[in-house]
This record gives structure tokens, C-alpha cells and sequence, in this order.
């Protein structure tokens, strides 16, 4: 697998982008335009979004001026390189022509008109940066810098924007100097990071920019709404699918030059053992065909090179990472395969929990990262079962049970979504038939789509462990599992509030006017649907609202759909039909007394709330950030020794973890195959490398509580009379 991420902002085309060596040219040189396909498809997105998306009354055509800021900030979006009059010049001359010229010309020239201008600052300003480091720099004033200016103002003139980029470069030069570099070498490092800038500019595609300017015109309606590019639509396919064809290499760009990183575990390259991390690509071939060097190519690029059809060979000429001569050389051949990413597929363990008369509770653990769909019509894995985040799901039940399983938590943590049929049929493993999800289109019509199958996978004592990140499909499940009183959602003090429902169409597949087109074409992200709970409530905004509520850091960052511009609203439908109910106070009371406890007087919560208060004053201290190397150097070596001592804490803690037994589909992965970090690398050092290879890591408060509120929900229920096993989170012993 190469794999390409590209972040709105394409000065930084992101984590696995090569940049090239080509001759520079401005975007001028360059004239873009919009070809006769691209016009098509902006007018059927405008089509598709006046037509089919589910707030498609509240938007005017006069509220398109709105696209203009929000490009230019998709573009800067630390408000470094325009100018306030490059704002009102843009609006004044594009910003009441964008609906009809996007909607019945096909015409987003607009899009390449600002770049052009973005450009030619960002390339006169990189240059005034290569002048300025010529420089000497006082780093002992009290002058401060706002690290994040996403919010803020452009300069109001060009005097202004010297200002703000004289504190600018002081900030970077204090981050290198803080990794104790000398000061040349801090200016070199700064350099090049803008020489890379420069280089990226001139690389940026047309294609790029249409990108993310239809995706500012869909966003008007949501922030779920979008364009995708080819390309982008190609990656978004993988994601869900957890499967591509290619040779299961990930890649980045180092000077040039295209690094293998990591191998894929049971990817072609990673069972060939031929390719290794670090191992530098010089050219790329097919058989039968020249290879084509690849040195200075957009990452782009490279992958449409590696990626092909499933058996086909891939020629790879390289610098071996380990060869003692630099001129060595060596061709390898790869038969393209099918990559599972299976990074992202469900995953299950059997932890160990103590009780209160001391004997261990055996309880599970599934993970869920991703609401993955089916892959490839008929692919089963390598021990002969269908793909597909419910299928697995309920054959890592299967394995729980069959170990003797007490309880089960369903770890929906960082889960962002999905299919919203595989969060329905998931819902209906732990429940009776009966209405899972609600979902109304634009029109009022409300279609109620449950599980109807009487059947139950687990019966036994359930929890869902939930977080701010915990979205969409992922919301559905923990809400209507709440819904029914099936389980005891237990995680932040909401979850991240995404109610409503997108759909995926390929504009070859709208547009007749695109349906023969032999060249790839982009796709529309559409809303088209709001869900609401069985009990009618919809999760849009607010979010589902654990039943426990635990310390937690991410409760203090900007996450959620309510921190997001143009998110729908909270509203609720009445419901008849559903005769469901919420686990009674009589059960949860008790349970959260208990918690609650336990957060106030076991150690791992306090080191949790030491280190929520230590983030939250450095959250607030980064705001605003010294440009004084000395105070910044005092204030460097208090983090690490807070670091060091919370470091050693966890440790002492974790010393006395519950033990655990993993559980995976098809055979035990491999280790993951990665480079090693060079030795001025920054990062997390609390993890060590056995640490990385294993799906749960030490010391996981949230996790370990869940487990013990599932001890007290069992205790609990031996001591009641509970008469529906299959619709409380109550039992003594899971059934069978």
C-alpha cells in the first residue's frame, strides 16, 4: 500500500507527500482553467446539492459569497500570506458571481485566480524569509507569538505582515533552538522547510484546487459535505473497504527521494522480504515496459505507478537502506496483490479483572476502529470468513464466549463512523428485533430501519466505551443500545455529536454528459439524511450522553459537531412505535456511586487528573507562546521533568494491569516492520517497542473502569430480580 493524505492546506501537502524537483513555475505560468469535464461535474455538484442534500432550503445563492473567505482560508489558514485587501478585493470582484458561475457556467476559474495571487505572496514572502535569516535575531525580549491564528485577521498591510513574520520566524528558530542546535543550524533547518514550501507551490495541480474549492461550496450546506477528486475519491474507497491492490509499502518523502517507512504486516512486499524500511526507490516499471524515475516525483504519481491490477508485477530499482557502498543498486520485483489494512479491522481480548472477593472476572474487549464494509464480492480472509465490521464482530464474540467470557465492553473509541448498515446489524447482535435508527430525508418522510432477526450474539453483561471522537455510526450503536437498556455507555462527557446520514455518488454515475468519459472522474459527499435514536431523539450536536461519565483531556479540546461551521441543528421526533427504555435509576445510581468512588480516591484517577490539569494550564500557555529562548528553555525543562515524573508513575501503576489475552481474526499478525527513528526525531517516549506492536497499551484508566462498572453491574444484579436478560446489561453469566 502507498498511501497519500492530502490536508486541506496544500502548502503542506501532508504526511506522505513526495514533492518534486521540477522546474519551478507560478501558478500564472502554469494557467489553470476549468476543463470541459471538471465544469461538468461543478455543476452537477451545485445540482446534486440543491436537489438531494438534506438542507438544501436553507441555502441562497446570495450566501455563496461565503465560498471566497473560506478558500482563501483553506489555503492560509494561519492568515500569514494574504492581506486583508486581498479579502475585499476577491469579494468585491468574485464574491456575487460564484453561484452562477459555478451552477450554470461550470466556471471555477475564481479558484486558480486567488491561488495565483496566494502564491505570489507565499513565493515573495519565502523569499523575504531567506533574506531575514541572513540576520542576527534578539531572542531575549518578552515578546510573544499566537500560535494559532486561524481565527484572527489578515494583515491590514504589507508593514503589518512584516511584523507578525518577524515573530514568526522567532518562534520557529526558538523550536529548533530548543532541540539544543546551534543557531546556524536552527536557520538551515528553517530554511529548508521553506525552500520545501517553495517547491510545493509550483507542484500544486489545477485538479488540487478545484478540489478544495467545491468542497468550500459544499460545506455551505454542512461540514460533512464535499468534493472529492479522483483521487481522493480512490483513498476514500480504501478506507472503507480496509483494502487496496498494490505492494503494501508506505511511503514519505525525505530530500527527494521516496523512503519505504513501513511494511504492511502480510502485504506482498512485506512476504517478498526483499523490500525493507528505509530503502530508497530510485525508478519505477511494469513489466515489459522502461522503468520511469521516480526521484522528485509527487508521491501522487508514484502511487498510480505502484498500484495495479491484482497479479500484475511491479519492477522496483533501489537504494538498499543497509548497502556500505551509496551507489549500490538493486531491482526488485513485487506481484501486486490485495493489501488488507487490517490496522483498522475489529480485534478482541480477555482481561483478567478482580473482583470483590478477589477472584479474577474473565471480560472481554472488542475494538472497533472504523465501521468497515464488506471487501471484494466473495474475499474471506485467510481463515475463510466474510469481511465486514459486523461479521467479524460477531465471530470475536464467538471467540469470547467460547473462552467463558463474564462481561463485554464494545470499545467504540475514536471511532468516526461509517456504514450506517453495519452499525444497524451491529446494534442487532446485542438486541432483540426492533428499531435501531430513524432516518428522515428532506422531504419530513421518516424511514425506521432496525434488526430483524430475533437472534442474539451476546446476551450477557455489555458496556460501551465511549469517546469525543466517537461519531455517526458509532453514535447510533451506543444510543440505541442505551435506548433499549442493553447496556451502560460509559466514556466523555458527550460523544462527538454527528447526526446525519451521507451518501457517495461518482459523477460518471450522475452526469450523462460524463458517463463515457474514459478519464477518471470525482465524486460528490452529499448529507442527505439526519438519524434519530429509537427514542427519537437525533445525536446531531449534542451527541449521546454516557450513562458514566469519566476525567478525560479530550473533554477540553475544540472536538465535537458543534465546533464545526454550517453543523445542522438538535431536534427530536416523536415516536410510537418503540417500546424500548432507559436502564432504571435503580440500576444506574449505584453504578455511578461507585465510579464516582473510585475517581476520588484511586491513584490512577488522580494521575489522570494531574495530568488533565497539567494540559489544560499548557493549553492555555500555548495560545500565546514566549519568543524569550531562555524562559522557553525553563519552561522545556519543567514539562520534562513533569513528563519523566508522570512517566514513572504510569509506570508503577501499570506494573499492576490486568492481565490480558489477545484475541484477532486469521492468523497472528506480524510485527509491524518500521524505520527506525533517527536520533533527533521527537515524540512520546512512554511506549516502548513491544508497547507499539500490541493493540492495547498499558495503564488504560477508561478501559479499566468500564471493566469494573461491569463488576458492579454483575454484583448488582445478582442481588435483583431482572426478568429480560437480552434487554439489560445484567446477568450473572454470559449465555451461549
Amino acid at each position: 500500500m502507498t498511501t497519500a493524505f492530502f490536508s486541506k492546506n496544500l502548502r503542506f501537502v501532508a504526511a506522505f507527500i513526495l514533492l518534486g524537483t521540477s522546474a519551478v513555475l507560478s501558478a500564472a505560468d502554469r494557467k489553470f482553467s476549468t476543463s470541459t469535464s471538471l465544469s461538468t461535474e461543478a455543476r452537477t455538484l451545485i445540482q446534486l446539492l440543491e436537489q438531494a442534500h438534506f438542507n438544501r432550503d436553507a441555502v441562497k445563492s446570495s450566501d455563496y459569497t461565503e465560498v471566497i473567505s473560506a478558500y482563501m482560508g483553506d489555503l492560509d489558514g494561519q492568515r500569514l500570506f494574504f492581506l486583508a485587501s486581498d479579502k475585499s478585493e476577491f469579494e468585491k470582484k468574485y464574491g456575487n458571481t460564484v453561484y452562477e458561475n459555478a451552477s450554470f457556467l461550470g466556471n471555477i476559474d475564481a479558484a486558480y485566480q486567488i491561488y495565483a495571487t496566494y502564491e505570489t505572496h507565499a513565493t515573495a514572502r519565502i523569499n523575504w524569509v531567506f533574506d531575514e535569516l541572513k540576520k542576527d535575531f534578539d531572542l531575549t525580549t518578552d515578546a510573544t507569538y499566537r500560535t494559532d491564528r486561524t481565527k484572527a485577521d489578515w494583515p491590514s498591510n504589507p508593514a503589518n505582515a512584516d511584523e507578525l513574520w518577524h515573530t514568526r520566524l522567532k518562534f520557529e528558530l526558538v523550536a529548533e533552538l530548543l532541540n539544543k542546535k546551534p543557531i546556524e543550524e536552527a536557520k538551515k533547518t528553517v530554511r529548508k522547510r521553506y525552500e520545501q514550501m517553495l517547491k510545493s507551490l509550483s507542484e500544486t495541480e489545477g485538479r488540487d484546487l478545484a478540489e478544495i474549492y467545491l468542497g468550500c461550496i459544499a460545506r455551505l450546506y454542512d461540514p460533512h459535505s464535499t468534493y472529492f477528486s479522483p483521487e481522493t475519491f480512490e483513498e476514500f474507497g480504501i478506507q472503507m473497504k480496509l483494502q487496496l491492490v498494490g505492494i503494501g509499502a508506505m511511503l514519505a518523502m525525505e530530500d527527494d527521494n521516496c523512503i519505504v517507512k513501513e511494511l504492511v504486516p502480510g502485504g506482498p512486499a512485506d512476504l517478498g522480504r526483499q523490500l525493507k524500511p528505509n530503502d530508497r526507490i530510485i525508478s519505477v516499471g511494469q513489466a515489459g515496459a522502461e522503468p520511469v524515475e521516480v526521484i522528485g516525483m509527487k508521491l501522487r504519481k508514484v502511487v498510480e505507478m505502484i498500484r495495479g491490477e491484482k497479479g500484475s508485477q511491479v519492477h522496483l530499482f533501489i537504494q538498499p537502506a543497509d548497502a556500505t557502498d551509496p551507489s549500490a543498486r538493486r531491482t526488485i520485483i513485487i506481484t501486486r496483490d490485495v493489501v488488507k489494512l487490517n490496522s483498522q479491522r475489529a480485534h478482541a481480548a480477555i482481561f483478567q479483572v478482580p473482583a470483590a472477593d478477589n477472584v479474577p472476572r474473565p471480560l472481554g474487549v472488542i475494538t472497533l476502529p472504523t465501521f468497515y464494509g464488506p471487501a471484494a464480492d466473495g474475499d474471506t480472509d485467510s481463515d475463510g470468513g466474510k469481511t465486514g465490521a459486523t461479521q467479524d464482530i460477531a465471530r470475536l464474540i464467538g471467540k469470547l464466549k467460547e473462552a467463558g467470557i463474564d462481561g463485554l465492553v464494545l470499545d467504540l473509541r475514536r471511532n468516526g463512523g461509517g456504514y450506517l448498515n453495519e452499525a444497524i446489524d451491529l446494534a442487532g447482535l446485542f438486541i432483540k428485533s426492533g428499531p435501531v435508527v430513524q432516518v428522515k430525508d428532506y422531504t419530513g418522510s421518516i424511514q425506521i430501519d432496525g434488526d430483524k432477526s430475533s437472534a442474539i450474539a451476546y446476551t450477557g453483561p455489555l458496556a460501551v466505551l465511549v469517546d469525543r471522537f466517537s461519531a455517526s455510526a458509532s453514535e447510533i450503536v451506543a444510543g440505541a443500545l442505551q435506548n433499549y437498556g442493553r447496556a451502560i455507555v460509559i466514556g466523555d462527557t458527550s460523544t462527538h455529536g454527528k447526526g446525519t446520514v451521507q451518501t457517495v455518488m461518482e459523477m460518471k454515475n450522475i452526469s450523462r454528459l460524463l458517463a463515457n468519459s474514459p478519464a477518471k472522474t470525482g465524486a460528490a459527499k452529499i448529507t442527505i439524511q439526519k438519524f434519530y435514536l429509537p427514542g427519537g431523539a437525533s445525536t446531531q450536536l449534542k451527541g449521546v450522553v454516557p450513562d458514566i461519565v469519566l476525567p478525560s483531556i479530550e473533554d477540553y479540546l475544540p472536538i465535537g459537531e458543534a465546533s464545526l461551521p454550517h453543523a445542522l441543528i438538535w431536534d427530536q421526533i416523536p415516536t410510537s412505535f418503540f417500546d424500548g427504555s432507559l436502564l432504571e435509576p435503580k440500576v444506574l445510581s449505584p453504578l455511578r456511586r461507585a465510579s464516582l468512588e473510585r475517581q476520588n480516591t484511586l491513584e490512577e484517577f488522580d494521575y489522570l487528573r494531574r495530568n488533565i490539569d497539567w494540559f489544560k494550564l499548557r493549553l492555555e500557555a500555548q495560545k500565546l507562546v514566549s519568543l524569550n529562548l531562555d524562559n522557553r528553555q525553563k519552561q522545556k525543562a519543567a514539562d520534562a521533568e513533569f513528563r519523566k515524573t508522570m512517566k514513572a508513575e504510569r509506570d508503577r501503576l501499570a506494573a499492576n494491569d490486568f492481565g490480558f489475552k489477545e484475541y484477532r481474526l486469521g492468523p497472528p499478525p506480524s510485527p509491524r516492520i518500521k524505520a527506525p527513528k533517527k536520533d533527533d526525531d521527537e515524540g512520546d517516549d512512554t511506549e516502548t517497542a513491544a508497547e507499539e506492536n500490541q493493540s492495547y497499551p498499558k495503564l488504560d484508566i477508561h478501559l479499566r473502569e468500564a471493566f469494573r462498572v461491569i463488576v458492579d453491574a454483575m454484583e448488582l444484579g445478582k442481588s435483583r430480580d431482572f426478568t429480560d436478560a437480552a434487554k439489560l446489561p445484567l446477568t450473572a453469566k454470559s449465555k451461549s
